[in-house]
């Protein structure tokens, strides 16, 4: 099974390898058939190890030692239980669906190989961050997959957008990742140790120390779990270092889905359900959690109504749904978060590529005004699109019904400050979600046609290589949460992992109102006699209303409330503050160095004054050697003056 486990991602990272070094060998055709069929074994692999893991065999052991220093060994290591496995299913098969997706989607682009070398080097890290035993192979696949991120958000690097995109998410996670390394350093100089099982059983330990903060004392645990939480800030695009995730649309749309669905902006809610044991100690740190995973949730979802482009609709979506996984984590329901994090992953992903589909089909036109009519054109992409957004907006019995259901009643009855706040928070956004959901279906697909001509006359249904995956991906999002309702809400899903799972207090306060129901089919027969049940469907209703039956609506509000419109618009001027300030601040910051340092002080003084003091006393100097036999008599005697002088008096 070591072997098993080493094989899972290593045979990604060598067909990235192969295809990145030998891309014009290999050729189109073999890049995408060498990196499809890594990431295929990779998945079958993870299945069969899900299917050992719920037969009851965990592992959590070392690959190898990197190094040894001061007493601590820094190792190479995988931890195999229910959370990693799950992940494990979850980032193999989702990246599988991309690489296919890939081919049609990427089949005119020059950097095709490139492209495919790209994403399978982005899942290997992504196994490696999931599959870690200690926060040092953690740290490893967390700035992989920055790294991986970077160039694939930037892969059309000709654009100024892309460029400009590419560096903004490789900054702002860099603010995240300074806090999620303190955190780690934080981790060694207590326990002295980065192996999970050794931290999570010494932490209760740890409880009563305290340290000094910024002059004022706080608990040790607080502190690291503030820590940690600042880097899953980052990854998982959480206010206010959110600002990356939209602009990372400018990536081709494979790589929206690999990023923004169950990869990458997942790894930061994957962390912290695996830290529980840590943070179930700091009721400070759940609560920050609930609260920002509530601000992100509900203004997030504001910001998606006003977007007019498809893609930055999905992914302003995505920003909502990661804040209702965040507050799961802040009321202590990690099993719930992680049953979000696995329905999210299959709907969100059919959205992006169905999106996707749309684009290639428009001739990459992404705004929703220039669109319409579709649905006679793209019956496949429609139909499955319309899955994704009730799964979504949470209609039963869809996934996303299920696992959102979970965290609002998670939130409802927490007992931490500000849990009334943030269930306020995510059950409004139950109908906002429904509403953006269905207004870009109704853009899209409904009404008239409102393209040019042009590109009406060559409109069609994409290629199989795009159809294939949407519909593979429309299964789990209808299927997946009754299947898995039951063992991840009510039963003992997660009793194999190292974590505290089975005692958390808030946990245990919601599930006690759901005595009664057995399973995925009761949920359903209970859902009409739930607030969120009649939120979906009055989202779902008005943009019906607005968008089909009254289309005039939305221009009359939008002239009503045009301050709210052009507040929504500005997503509440924080990308322009942060521009202002840090982009702009530090710009100036580095003019004044130019300017001041390096072009007064260092050229102009040291640099160039060495020169002009030397040429001024070369010209004195000249000046002396004229060669008149008077003029070195004249010299003589002042220097026999000066000479006397000094003898005489000093």
């Amino acid at each position: 099974m070591e072997k098993i486990y080493l094989a899972i991602p290593l045979v990604c990272l060598l067909t990235s390898i192969i295809v990145g070094l030998f891309g014009k060998r290999v050729g189109r055709t073999g890049a995408h058939t060498l990196t499809i069929l890594g990431v295929l074994i990779s998945c079958l692999l993870s299945i069969y190890v899900y299917r050992d893991v719920a037969a009851g065999n965990t592992f959590n052991g070392s690959v190898y030692q990197w190094l040894q220093s001061g007493g601590v060994s820094f190792e190479i290591g995988f931890l195999i239980d229910r959370l990693s496995a799950t992940m494990m299913v979850i980032v193999t098969f989702v990246s599988l669906m991309v690489h296919i997706y890939t081919i049609g989607y990427m089949k005119d682009d020059s950097g095709y190989q490139r492209f495919f070398s790209y994403i399978s080097l982005f899942t290997f890290a992504m196994l490696m961050l999931v599959m870690s035993n200690n926060f040092l192979q953690l740290f490893f696949g967390w700035e992989a997959v920055g790294l991986v991120s970077y160039l694939l958000i930037g892969f059309w690097y000709e654009k100024d957008t892309a460029v400009f995109a590419n560096m903004k998410a490789f900054l702002v996670n860099r603010v995240g990742d300074f806090g999620f390394l303190l955190g780690i350093a934080a981790v060694l100089y207590l326990f002295n140790t980065l192996d999970y099982a050794t931290i999570f059983a010494a932490a209760p330990g740890k409880i009563g120390m305290q340290t000094e903060v910024l002059g004022f004392d706080a608990n040790w645990i607080t502190v690291i779990c503030l820590l940690l939480f600042v880097g899953a800030m980052g990854k998982s695009a959480q206010v206010p270092l959110h600002v990356w995730l939209p602009d990372s649309m400018e990536g081709p749309t494979p790589i929206s889905a690999l990023i923004h669905a169950a990869t990458m902006v997942t790894a930061g809610i994957f962390m912290v359900a695996r830290m529980s044991p840590l943070y179930e100690l700091s009721e400070t740190a759940l609560s920050s959690i609930m609260i920002i995973g509530a601000i992100t949730a509900f203004f997030m979802g504001l910001i998606g109504i006003v977007q007019n482009d498809i893609k930055r609709v999905v992914a302003y979506s995505t920003l909502s749904q990661l804040g209702y996984m965040t507050v799961a984590l802040g009321a202590s329901a990690y099993n719930v978060a992680i049953f979000h994090l696995g329905t999210h992953a299959f709907f969100k992903a059919l959205l992006f590529l169905g999106a996707g589909s749309v684009i290639i089909a428009m001739h990459h036109e992404q705004d929703m005004r220039k669109m319409g009519g579709l649905k006679r054109y793209m019956p496949i992409t429609y139909w499955t699109c319309i899955i994704g957004s009730l799964a979504l907006a949470g209609i039963p019995p869809f996934a996303g019904f299920f696992s959102k259901d979970a965290i609002i009643e998670a939130v409802k009855f927490s007992t931490l400050p500000g849990a009334g706040i943030a269930y306020l928070s995510v059950l409004s956004g139950v109908f906002i979600t429904a509403f953006y959901s269905f207004r870009l279906v109704f853009l899209t697909f409904h009404g008239e046609c409102r393209m040019d001509a042009e590109t009406k006359s060559h409109l069609h249904e994409s290629s199989r290589s795009v159809t294939l995956p949407l519909v593979l991906l429309a299964i789990p999002s209808i299927f997946i949460g009754m299947v898995f309702a039951e063992s991840m809400i009510f039963g003992d899903y997660f009793s194999d992992t190292i974590s505290i799972f089975d005692e958390h207090n808030g946990v245990s306060l919601w599930e006690s109102t759901l005595q009664g129901h057995s399973g995925a089919f009761d949920l359903v027969k209970h859902a009409p006699f739930t607030y969120p049940f009649w939120l979906a469907l009055g989202g779902i209703g008005c943009a019906v209303w607005f968008y089909l039956i009254s289309p005039s609506i939305p221009a009359a509000i939008e002239a009503r409330f045009k301050w709210l419109h052009t507040i929504l618009i500005n997503k509440y001027g924080i990308d322009t503050f942060y521009q202002t300030v840090f982009a702009g601040g530090s710009r100036a910051l580095g003019q004044f160095f130019w300017k001041v340092g390096d072009v007064s002080i260092i050229d102009g003084f040291f640099v160039n004054g060495t020169a002009r003091a030397i040429g001024l006393f070369s010209n004195f100097s000249r000046g002396i050697q004229s060669g008149f036999v008077y003029h070195y008599a004249f010299a003589m005697i002042v220097g026999l003056l000066a000479l006397m002088t000094w003898y005489l008096w000093l």
